[in-house]
Order: structure tokens, then sequence, then C-alpha cells
């Protein structure tokens, strides 16, 4: 067995219910700002103003930002993927960590840095402790017969 596989292992066996809870949470408060972000695309125009060099990267960041946040999110809080999806979510927040107070004000939707640390920790702990009972995740893991069936019926 190797690291990963002892670490998701372990991660299976010690998730106390309590949080599930915490990860759906988490989940609906990512799609949250994802939408969020969406709505206030005046700072991401702002920004590609400023550098008109940088407006591809700039969308691109912008695309990526909504992806992870609203479709990461949204895969968190159902416990699908939870690690992946956690692992796409850490660059953005160690962005924001690092721009919440940039002139720009791209990253608004984190408007206290704290915020940004919290879910940036929560983020690295589900990566780490995957999606618990109370998942997607584990309902395929119990019954794969099921999934294979109707993967098969299609």
């Amino acid at each position: 067995m190797n690291m990963l596989q002892r670490v998701e292992h372990w991660g299976d066996t010690h998730h106390p219910n309590w949080l599930s809870v915490v990860r759906i949470l988490l989940g609906v408060f990512l799609m949250y700002v994802g939408i969020r972000f969406v709505q206030d695309r005046d700072a991401l125009i702002s920004m590609i103003n400023q550098n008109p060099a940088m407006a591809t990267l700039s969308v691109l960041l912008g695309h990526y930002v909504v992806f992870a946040h609203t479709v990461g999110g949204l895969f968190i809080a159902m416990g699908l993927l939870t690690r992946v999806s956690a692992l796409v979510n850490i660059p953005v927040l160690l962005g924001a960590v690092f721009f919440v107070h940039s002139p720009t004000g791209l990253f608004t939707v984190y408007p206290i840095i704290g915020i940004s640390l919290l879910v940036l920790f929560l983020l690295i702990f589900f990566l780490i402790e995957g999606s618990g009972r109370i998942s997607v995740d584990d309902y395929m893991r119990r019954h794969p017969e099921k999934v294979r069936s109707r993967k098969y019926a299609e």
C-alpha cells in the first residue's frame, strides 16, 4: 500500500459524521462565492483594462475561478470526487490569500483574509480526509454492482 492509499484508507475509517456537515457547508459556500464572482464581473473587467496584454490570462483566470468554485463546490457538497474538487479549488484560495487586498478588487468575495485562510484550511483538510460516509463517493464504494449495472444498462 503506497502512502496515498494509506492516507485515503485512514481518512475513510476515521471520519465522524459531523464533518460531513462541515463539508456540505463548505461546498455550498464555494458555490455561493462562484455565483457571486460571476455577478461581480466589474472587478475582472477593471483588471483587464489595467493591463490589456493580460486580457486572455484574465479571462481564463475568471473562467477557472467560476468553474472551480461552482462545480467544485457542488461536488464537495455532494461528496463526489471530493479530493479532486478540493485540489482544483486550492490554487484559487491561495490566490485569494495573497491577493485579498489587491487594488483590482478581484477577490472581494473574500473580504477578510481569515475567511480565505479558513476555507483554504478546510480544502486541504478534505483533500486529506476525503468525503466521509455521507457522500456519493461512499455510496458508490459500498454499492459497486449498482453503479456498474446502471452504466451497462444505458
